[in-house]
């Protein structure tokens, strides 16, 4: 089951919550800096326990990595980072649906059965929301075709705009299959 909702991400009771992240894992701005905040220091100290890629890069665009909750009613974060929005062009959908898969993928082999995700890249990143919101509801709809949990999906929206766009996301979604 796919729900959009309006709220704060750092205050949902589910298994999992999804931080759209940097790729230092460190913390940053907008939904990444208040699960930082509401996690306490001890998902800092999680997050700078995962190894680098290369210098600077815990996590690369498209990937998702775990950690515990901490402080936040959730078990779990799992980080992934979206594309930074450069026109469309430069791999954007493909790596923003690939967030969405790898996050869903890792969910499952921990054992989650709820999920939400925030607008991944919608913020300082960029990404036009409708086009964001339609990649959201395709990969969330794939996952709930198949009997892999997790099986309950919250599309956390910032703003009734955002909101509004994973409304029609749906709807196209529904009309299409």
């Amino acid at each position: 089951m796919i729900q959009i909702i309006e709220a704060d991400i750092t205050t949902l009771g589910v298994d999992a919550i999804v931080n759209a992240a940097n790729e230092s894992l460190l913390g940053g701005g907008g939904v990444d800096g208040a699960i930082h905040r509401a996690a306490g220091p001890s998902l800092l100290v999680a997050c700078r326990a995962l190894p680098e890629i290369r210098h600077g890069v815990r996590c690369p665009t498209g990937e998702a990595r775990i950690t515990p909750g901490f402080a936040l009613p959730a078990r779990w974060v799992i980080h992934t980072v979206g594309p930074v929005w450069r026109g469309g062009g430069h791999g954007e959908p493909d790596l923003l649906a690939r967030c969405y898969r790898t996050a869903l993928h890792l969910a499952h082999t921990n054992g989650v059965r709820s999920i939400a995700f925030p607008a991944i890249s919608c913020g300082v990143y960029g990404y036009p929301l409708d086009a964001a919101a339609a990649i959201a509801v395709r990969e969330t709809r794939a996952w709930l075709g198949t009997p892999c949990d997790p099986q309950t999906i919250l599309l956390c929206c910032f703003s009734g705009t955002l909101a509004d766009a994973c409304r029609r996301a749906v709807d196209t979604w529904q009309r299409e299959h």
